[in-house]
């Protein structure tokens, strides 16, 4: 059996397994779930993952949801090495609080600032920016302790995964700029992060257009 991720190409958790999987050399065959036709309702998805959620992995029959989950998965499985998510409890406890830091902070404060504008015809809500805006701060300092990369000297899947929620944001139109170490690593990222562009730069501006062509949900 092969192992097939169900996802859409533009949804930036789908993205950072994506990205995941080039960097491991993993082939994955890819089913795109139609949100809008409410595929991920379906009674067969539904019986794979209760949650109904995307992205959703299948492995030969072992099933995993939540993003950060799966491509801890896939380097722990499949990766030639532990450099992206290290065995080492010090330093593995590192990538685990920034992948949590997404997961609990930077991406909910995207989706809460964005997705009311995107989905309910909602205004700026200047306090949602304001945290977002914290958010970045934090990603910010950090950045600051001399290292290249968001867990220490090694690009590890905290960095694929906050790469892609910053890059959402940028081609949404937020100023990424205004944190220069953000910036640095930022720019650091595209440049090393195999298949970057193709797998989520790609996505990402399909994500601003689905958020210019967005039809409020009534």
């Amino acid at each position: 059996m092969p192992k097939c991720l169900h996802y859409f190409p533009s949804i930036p958790p789908c993205r950072s397994v994506l990205l995941t999987a080039e960097a491991v050399g993993v082939e994955l065959e890819l089913k795109v779930v139609d949100l809008k036709e409410q595929e991920h309702m379906n009674p067969e998805f539904l019986e794979m993952n209760p949650q109904h959620c995307i992205p959703t992995l299948n492995d030969e029959g072992f099933i995993i949801w939540e993003s950060r989950a799966i491509m801890g998965y896939l380097v722990e499985q499949y990766g030639p090495d532990d450099s992206l998510y290290p065995r080492d409890p010090k330093r593995r406890a590192i990538v685990n609080q920034r992948l949590f830091f997404d997961a609990g902070i930077l991406y909910p404060r995207l989706a809460a600032f964005y997705y009311p504008m995107m989905f309910c015809d909602a205004s700026v809500d200047t306090d949602r920016l304001a945290r977002l805006e914290e958010a970045f701060q934090f990603l910010d300092i950090f950045l600051g302790g001399g290292d290249d990369w968001v867990a220490g000297r090694c690009l590890t899947i905290a960095d694929i995964a906050l790469v892609v929620s910053v890059s959402t944001v940028d081609a949404l139109g937020f100023d990424v700029n205004k944190y220069s170490k953000v910036a640095k690593w930022y720019n650091r990222c595209k440049a090393t992060i195999k298949g970057y562009y193709e797998l989520n730069q790609h996505g990402a501006l399909k994500f601003r257009e689905l958020y210019d062509n967005s039809t409020p949900i009534k």
